[in-house]
């Protein structure tokens, strides 16, 4: 995926920089930071796979795999850090390290196949319903942290169908995503849905601005150079 969604990228390595870093900082955020890490790294990773649908079941389970080892070492990083940030992380570091085999092994073979057959409200619907068990799951979970990478996948098949890089789609994620903020601080009791959701849609908001498209300037002579060349009337 090298080249594609540079600000989605780069968002990317920003708060993998900043979880790596949160347990010298503010470690009662490194689950959250992990969360999100889970829904961006899914939402990358179904972006780089588009392929998948076309390929068949064992075959197409056996090439993931195969590739699954370098994905796994920033995972790795961040489950060493909960796990030296101190003895009240060492289950988060378990958990992560557990969602990843079940993301990897699992959520992600049999969904992005399911996934790419469901229309947008079908979509909808799934994302809605995963971000409602992120809710009844409690922060740092194992099950939470699954729900979170197969939101990222339904999140980037979502943002697949498009219309990507528009002005109002942008704004409608942007929207989204300050709406789930503003209900995550106003009602903590909310936060287990709200910030998932928020997560989500700033994703879309970086993809979106990734692909935002330009209006092109037509390519005109400087007035200089006007003025010196002859108008096609008077040749001859």
């Amino acid at each position: 995926m090298k080249g594609e969604l540079k600000i989605l990228g780069l968002a990317h390595g920003l708060l993998l920089g900043l979880v790596l870093a949160s347990p010298l900082v503010a470690p009662s955020l490194l689950p959250w930071g992990a969360e999100a890490l889970f829904i961006i790294a899914a939402f990358q990773l179904r972006l780089a796979d588009r392929r998948w649908e076309t390929r068949a079941g064992l075959r197409g389970w056996i090439s993931h795999i195969r590739m699954a080892p370098l994905r796994l070492v920033p995972w790795a990083g961040t489950a060493v850090v909960a796990a030296i940030a101190g003895p009240e992380q060492a289950r988060l570091a378990a958990a992560i390290l557990i969602a990843v085999v079940m993301g990897e092994l699992l959520v992600y073979p049999v969904i992005a196949h399911l996934l790419g057959r469901l229309p947008r409200l079908g979509l909808a619907g799934a994302m809605l319903l995963l971000l409602i068990g992120c809710g009844l799951a409690g922060p740092g979970q194992a099950a939470r942290f699954a729900m979170a990478f197969a939101l990222g996948i339904s999140g980037c098949v979502f943002w697949l169908r498009g219309p990507d890089g528009e002005a109002g789609a942008t704004l409608a994620a942007l929207g989204g995503a300050v709406g789930a903020l503003a209900v995550a601080l106003l009602v903590p009791m909310a936060q287990g849905v709200a910030i998932p959701a928020a997560t989500l849609c700033l994703t879309l908001t970086f993809a979106h601005l990734s692909v935002m498209r330009r209006h092109p300037l037509h390519w005109r002579l400087p007035s200089g150079m006007r003025r010196v060349l002859p108008r096609p009337g008077g040749l001859g």
